[in-house]
């Protein structure tokens, strides 16, 4: 009979690449992993690893082991999910990862209801939050590093999530054009109407660095609209392009959580031909019945239904 804790070892090596990396994660010695993998071989009846050179690789049995791994340890958290419903009162430690603009839209609201002294959920969960690109925080929770990732993918760039996960849209957040107010009075573009991009083919842009998803974003949209963007600045802090916008540096798309609320000397437009991102919170399977991982996705959606998405 196959073991789960043996099971765990070998989709933990599935994940971090190497014994050493894989006993680290689990808090074993190398040896000990060695000699656990040695044993679920002889519990399957056939190799689960085989060497590659100087490292491990999965075998077609052992890759058939990590897939049902998957099912079988999301069943084992569920389970412990709904132990811990039923205990109750337990303070939860939950740690989280988030895109910035998530972080700085959406968290505040989350903890400012943390902090409510008369109100109990605040003393039921703690939170620890990092702020990542939603590829690295994904990447971290398959690694086990957090228990929740905020994400998003775009209508036009679709997030691919890891196997193993679970996803809860959030919101949508349209994908505006940011211009100077003269120049959206120039286009004759009233606050709020929709812009053609065409009409901006010309201009200089601005955009986040070529390693985020935005600006891959970017390239799409405006090559959907019959151009290459002619790229004069580039920096990943929209409070840094909104800024450099008003100062009639150029134009730039930006998905509107993105943009600051004191954004001062810009006119936002959404786009004729929309481009949206849909903002989701993942977890491992089976975990989001967990009582602080649902009471933190509870809190997300309040927040998020305080922002309407509109320019």
């Amino acid at each position: 009979m196959l073991d789960v804790r043996r099971l765990r070892i070998l989709h933990h090596l599935a994940i971090h690449g190497t014994v050493a990396a894989a006993a680290e994660a689990l808090h074993l010695t190398a040896p000990a992993v060695s000699q656990q993998l040695a044993v679920l071989e002889r519990e399957a009846g056939l190799p689960v690893v085989e060497k590659h050179g100087r490292t491990l690789r999965l075998t077609t049995a052992g890759e058939l082991l990590v897939a049902h791994a998957e099912v079988v340890l999301g069943d084992l958290a569920a389970a412990e999910s709904d132990l811990a419903a039923l205990r109750g009162g337990r303070r939860g430690q939950v740690r989280v990862a988030a895109f910035a603009s998530a972080a700085r839209t959406l968290f505040p609201a989350v903890y400012r209801a943390l902090a409510e002294e008369d109100d109990a959920w605040s003393r039921r969960l703690a939170l620890h939050l990092t702020v990542l690109e939603p590829g690295d925080a994904l990447q971290s929770l398959h690694k086990r590093e957090i228990d929740v990732a905020v994400v998003h993918g775009y209508t036009v760039l679709p997030r691919d999530f890891p196997s193993g996960s679970e996803q809860e849209a959030l919101m949508e957040d349209p994908v505006v054009a940011v211009l100077r107010l003269e120049h959206a009075d120039r286009l004759g573009l009233a606050p709020g109407a929709p812009a053609d991009l065409s009409a901006l083919a010309q201009a200089p842009w601005l955009t986040p660095a070529p390693d985020t998803s935005c600006y891959e974003m970017i390239q799409r949209t405006c090559g959907a609209a019959g151009f290459v963007p002619d790229i004069r600045v580039r920096s990943s802090d929209f409070g840094v392009l909104t800024s450099l916008v008003a100062a009639g540096a150029g134009v730039a798309l930006a998905p509107r959580l993105a943009v600051p609320d004191a954004a001062a000397g810009v006119s936002l437009h959404p786009l004729t031909r929309p481009v949206s991102r849909t903002i989701f919170t993942v977890s491992r399977s089976g975990t989001a019945r967990r009582p602080d991982i649902h009471l933190l996705n509870s809190l997300l959606k309040r927040a998020a239904a305080g922002h309407s998405g509109t320019p």
